[in-house]
């Protein structure tokens, strides 16, 4: 197997998008060679701890609602081409989203992170929901298996906050700037959201040369 590494954030439509063009991607190949594991990187690391409301936000990092409703334009239609339902207008609160971030690092340790991974996008995405809800992420945890009595103790508790907030930290000194960033085989940094072609293409390449290398 081929390490993927994908630093994203639960929030960033990007992520949601280049992580649905993936899994197209995936669906064509199923034989790939990725194991993919997810890690931390929050787009408002400065966040309060309980969130803001979503239109302030918005106004605040664009400048203005004009400027921010041109920047979802463009990211409807990405959504759109790449298949996915998204409803912008459900979302009424942006979340600090470290905790979203130890909930997907506890589901890695049970073989269960890319689909609380997938539900995260779906419940901000989709529900509008609020991600930085402990009882939203306790929800998530139980439907993807995992023990949601558990998860809200440990959301209760400063358990891994230090390390996911140094591991944010790290990724940074390391030269990510932006999410989605996929890193493959530890060595190759594939940065945003990239066509299903791309991807094909990679795996492609990667099976060639475990055929020559054998």
């Amino acid at each position: 197997m081929i390490r993927l590494d994908i630093f994203s954030d639960p929030i960033c439509p990007w992520c949601y998008i280049g992580k649905a063009l993936l899994d197209r991607a995936l669906e064509t190949r199923p034989d790939h060679p990725f194991a993919i594991e997810w890690h931390p990187f929050q787009l408002n690391p400065e966040m309060p701890p309980e969130g803001m409301d979503r239109r302030t936000y918005l106004e605040t990092k664009f400048g203005s609602r004009q400027a921010a409703a041109e920047a979802y334009t463009r990211v409807q239609g990405a959504a759109e081409a790449a298949g996915l339902e998204i409803d912008l207008a459900a979302i009424e609160r942006t979340p600090n989203t470290l905790d979203a971030h130890r909930l997907i690092h506890w589901a890695g340790l049970e073989g269960r992170q890319t689909p609380v991974v997938s539900a995260l996008f779906r419940s901000y995405f989709r529900e509008g929901l609020d991600i930085g809800d402990p009882e939203v992420l306790a929800d998530i945890a139980g439907r993807c298996g995992m023990d949601r009595a558990l998860t809200l103790r440990l959301l209760a508790s400063d358990s891994d906050r230090e390390d996911l907030a140094a591991r944010d930290a790290d990724a940074r000194a390391k030269g990510v700037r932006a999410v989605p960033t996929f890193l493959v085989a530890r060595r190759h940094v594939v940065p945003g959201a990239q066509p299903v072609e791309l991807w094909q293409q990679v795996i492609d390449e990667l099976a060639g040369q475990d055929g020559a290398d054998a």
